[in-house]
């Protein structure tokens, strides 16, 4: 698959979410911040898109802590995330 096409795909899953919130924060993330992450970070935050609001907010919100430091890292920066 293209390179193009998975970031397509992504941004696909990150704007058609449950959560309004969520919609806004992944998809300004996916334009911001995803460029710049290392190949492990980037992996990490297509796991994290992967997830289910329900189970993803409380990760951002930091109501559950994430075992995984790579998470934890994407996590960190999601947090720091302001939507337009």
């Amino acid at each position: 698959m293209e390179e193009r096409e998975k970031i397509n795909r992504l941004r696909w899953r990150c704007t058609r979410r449950a959560m309004l919130e969520m919609d806004l924060l992944l998809g300004e993330f996916l334009d911001r911040i995803y460029p710049a992450l290392t190949p492990e970070q980037a992996d990490a935050f297509v796991i994290l898109a992967d997830m289910e609001d329900l189970e993803l907010w409380p990760l951002v919100n930091g109501s559950r802590e994430c075992p995984d430091p790579v998470q934890a890292e994407v996590l960190a920066l999601l947090r720091n995330v302001r939507v337009k």
